[in-house]
């Protein structure tokens, strides 16, 4: 196996997303996705069972048109590494099946690995797609977080080995902040996915007209830097999306016409406050100098104008992927097991199964 610069197919099927990725050591060379969101759609949300069936019938395909992207043959593959949680069960169970076939067929070492590290793996490709010059990806920084913003995930990383050390700072209680975006953008009648919708309905609306709560903000919950208090650099979205509710209500009750734009803008200001000045002061208080944003909540505007505009008052240097990267995918998964080979980590063999609720300290699963 080439251990300097090995050529990794990763595969990512945790929610309603089929990624398949291929990179050569830090150089992305093709990253092929098949989602099947547009079949969720009429449900408001992603449906565990058909998610599942669209992974079974998009894999080959979906590989097929990625190995011919790249140029490269199964056979040329180093090795082989696959999303084994956190995500929904069944569709994790379809892309852990089919890295386990093509492990046993072609004989190559099986990493399974961390869906959520993998978005922080994204930020050491470079090449076509990687949103650098070919030969330009940078090593992590010593003091690295990762804000992680997704319909299942809202946390705060400190990242001080992508391959074996990873600490959680903070996370979400409850709702994530894209799953808080599709329960208001269904109050709100603007369909499904309540991200992108929200976004653009908010851009039009007067983010102050309502002032919406920030949970978790109280002193109570905060604490001080010398005794920081149970959810410092947590979140909570479930009361919001309440007062949301409660407050379209109020309007109904009053008979008066829902100003849609204005509730769009207001809570969106109040999920993007909290999130970017809690991740702020995380990074503050354990030294953090760069921290990278991902998920699919990323390519919300306004979170990454914020977001952008404290760190750089924080001195914190705020690092994006390019949008397609910043989804799930499998270029991600592939970046992450290319790291975990070149470090000389031992693969995972075929004896692991996947876990939906696997920790984000669990970079790899061992063999």
């Amino acid at each position: 196996m080439n251990r300097s610069q090995p050529l990794v197919l990763g595969i990512e099927s945790s929610c309603d997303e089929t990624g398949v990725g291929i990179v050569r050591g830090t150089t992305l060379l093709t990253n092929t996705v098949s989602s099947s969101m547009d079949e969720h759609v009429r449900f408001g949300g992603v449906i565990p069972e058909i998610a599942s069936r669209a992974h079974l019938d998009a894999f080959v395909p979906t590989l097929e048109q990625a190995l011919a992207g790249a140029g490269v043959t199964l056979d040329e593959v180093d090795a082989i590494a696959v999303t084994s949680g956190p995500g929904l069960a069944g569709a994790l169970m379809v892309g852990v099946c089919a890295a386990k076939a093509l492990a046993v067929a072609t004989g190559k070492p099986l990493y399974a690995i961390n869906h959520l590290v993998a978005h922080v793996g994204v930020g050491l490709l470079d090449g076509k797609d990687g949103g650098r010059e070919p030969g330009t990806a940078p090593q992590l920084p010593d003091n690295l977080g990762a804000l992680l913003v997704s319909g299942g995930h809202t946390e705060i990383l400190k990242i001080n080995s992508i391959t074996d050390d990873v600490v959680l700072l903070g996370s979400t209680i409850d709702d994530a902040a894209g799953e808080a975006y599709d329960k208001v953008a269904r109050i709100l009648g603007l369909g499904y996915p309540g991200g992108p919708a929200i976004d653009k309905v908010a851009r039009t609306g007067n983010p102050k007209s309502i002032r919406f709560p920030r949970g978790l903000s109280q002193p109570k919950y905060m604490g001080t830097a010398e005794e920081p208090g149970k959810h410092r650099y947590d979140w909570s979205f479930s009361g919001l999306k309440t007062a949301v509710a409660r407050c379209v209500e109020q309007f109904e009750a009053r008979g008066e016409e829902i100003p849609v734009a204005d509730i769009a803008a207001a809570f969106q200001e109040a999920v993007v406050d909290i999130i970017s000045s809690k991740a702020v002061l995380a990074c503050r208080e354990h030294g953090i100098k760069d921290v990278l944003l991902g998920g699919g909540v990323a390519a919300n505007s306004r979170l990454r104008e914020l977001t952008g505009q404290r760190c750089a008052s924080a001195g914190i240097r705020l690092h994006v992927p390019p949008l397609n990267l910043c989804t799930d995918n499998g270029a991600m998964v592939a970046a992450l097991g290319a790291q975990l080979v070149m470090a000389g980590v031992e693969p995972s063999g075929i004896r692991f199964a996947p876990d939906s609720s696997m920790p984000v300290t669990s970079v790899s699963l061992p063999a």
